[in-house]
């Protein structure tokens, strides 16, 4: 498919991660012919602001219901997209079993892309029974068995180093930082390397997939903004805050234990300490990654130094689109 043939409809746009694609695509050069957007009409309304200043960016929007089949259906027709494109969170997973049917059963949808931003489900022998893995893995199933016409691409960009940083109130012993503290918890001795996409980057990652489909269609692209352990974090916070931070080390064994106390209380942070875990394992860790061939190199991504100047005005919650 030629990238003049790249029609857009978009699902999960206006979420915490979708924003960034919207955005990210509506920005592109070369720009795409068509992007549309469905969302639901409380988010339409709650998010007037945001919508209406995409729409000057060239955005088209369908209201619509994303568990109505009609709604979704008739959406595909309307726009007449080519590729489609999930950014739905995780209460929105499984439904996209059925935008995946619908779009298969459609005469225009060629290219789809899942909501697969995030930890690599298929890492290792471990992943098929990681709880949070489940209904993105029921969403693999379906495309490797059901699907014969519509090319599938996922974007596997590991954490979101924007959010990764952040320590959760309760959950601090998990990994993160407080800087008004100038406090850190880190994972076993912090040596351990995780790969990082910051969010900004997971939408220069989905633009560059879309621009090169011949050697994006049919694959799981692991793609980083950069490779560095918790201790080169807690090293860049110290240098840009100029102060010594205090340093809580908790042991895997640790983490373990809490998240299977969380997981048996029917706890639903569970599903943020096992995905830490996961990472802190090395399940972000490739021999090869996929950005060479997107061509992108790391002077196109954010840097570390870059990435924690950002956490410290603000972060992520500080962004518009």
């Amino acid at each position: 498919m030629a990238m003049a043939g790249v029609t857009i409809l978009l699902f999960g746009g206006t979420g915490q991660i979708g924003s960034y694609i919207t955005a990210s695509i509506l920005r592109s050069k070369p720009s795409f012919p068509q992007v549309t957007l469905f969302t639901s009409p409380g988010t339409a309304e709650r998010k007037a602001d945001q919508i209406s200043k995409w729409k000057s960016e060239g955005l088209s929007v369908i209201v619509g219901d994303l568990t109505s089949s009609a709604d979704v259906k008739a959406a595909y027709e309307s726009s007449g997209a080519d590729t489609v494109i999930s950014a739905v969170g995780r209460g929105g997973l499984e439904h996209q079993i059925e935008l995946l049917r619908l779009a298969e059963e459609s005469g225009s949808v060629k290219w789809f892309l899942p909501s697969e931003y995030g930890t690599d489900i298929e890492h290792n022998d471990k992943s098929p029974n990681e709880p949070p893995h489940q209904l993105k893995l029921k969403v693999r199933k379906y495309v490797r068995e059901q699907l014969k016409r519509v090319k599938v691409t996922y974007v596997v960009t590991g954490p979101y180093f924007d959010m990764w940083v952040n320590s959760a109130p309760g959950l601090e012993i998990a990994g993160g930082f407080k800087p008004a503290e100038k406090k850190a918890w880190i994972i076993e001795d912090g040596e351990g390397k995780v790969g990082f996409t910051t969010m900004w980057n997971v939408g220069k990652f989905v633009v560059t997939a879309l621009q090169n489909p011949d050697v994006s269609f049919g694959k799981a692209l692991k793609v980083q903004s950069f490779i560095v352990t918790p201790n080169q974090v807690l090293a860049e916070y110290e240098k840009l805050t100029g102060a010594k931070w205090e340093v809580t080390k908790t042991p895997l064994d640790d983490i373990r234990a809490f998240e299977a106390e969380l997981w048996k209380k029917g706890d639903p942070r569970a599903t943020l300490v096992t995905l830490r875990r996961i990472w802190a394992e090395g399940g972000t860790l490739y021999a090869k990654n996929d950005n060479e061939l997107l061509g992108v190199k790391p002077e196109d991504l954010d840097s570390l130094e870059g990435a924690v100047k950002k956490a410290l005005s603000g972060g992520y919650r500080a962004d518009t689109f």
